[in-house]
């Protein structure tokens, strides 16, 4: 019996970062590593050579990202964010929430192969992505992050960049 994956999808932009990442490696980074390992190589004894030995490892780490990448990317379905009739947040929208003490933090739903907390990207695998699937303006959202229940309120819901023209 074989098993059933479910479908990972990304943004049309998330796509692109990883093809980018992608294609820095085969384009900058994987040749300038092999001329340093050629270089090292070069100057003989191989056994006791230090640049040599880091190049080559660091040669491996390049290629086991370009095959975990390629996989990857085999494995993704890109999906274009399209509003919804309802209002409601689902896959690739933007979702302002305000918090207990009146803090508002915009997110990105996205896929768990493009989240960056750091950016406002966040999966749609994470609690807080979970909670707010589906959730419209004006909508309280309960989660339990570690450290306790939180209640957030949905402040608006976009299919655009904040402060991009809808």
């Amino acid at each position: 019996m074989t098993e059933q994956r479910r479908p990972r999808y990304i943004t049309p932009e998330g796509f692109r970062r990883l093809s980018e990442e992608q294609q820095e490696i085969w384009t900058v980074l994987r040749p300038r590593i092999v001329a340093e390992v050629e270089a090292a190589a070069a100057l003989g004894d191989r056994s006791e050579n230090a640049e040599y030995k880091y190049g080559k490892q660091k040669l491996r780490e390049l290629d086991r990202r370009l095959r975990f990448l390629s996989l990857r990317m085999d494995e993704l379905t890109v999906v274009e964010p399209r509003p919804n009739g309802n209002g409601r947040a689902f896959f690739g929208a933007w979702v302002t929430v305000e918090d207990e003490e009146g803090e508002v933090r915009t997110w990105r739903l996205v896929g768990p192969d493009e989240f960056d907390v750091s950016q406002g990207l966040l999966s749609v695998d994470a609690p807080l992505g979970r909670a707010l699937l589906g959730k419209r303006e004006g909508d309280a959202v309960r989660f339990r992050p570690p450290g306790g229940e939180v209640e957030l309120t949905v402040v608006e819901v976009r299919w655009s960049e904040p402060g991009a023209p809808e």
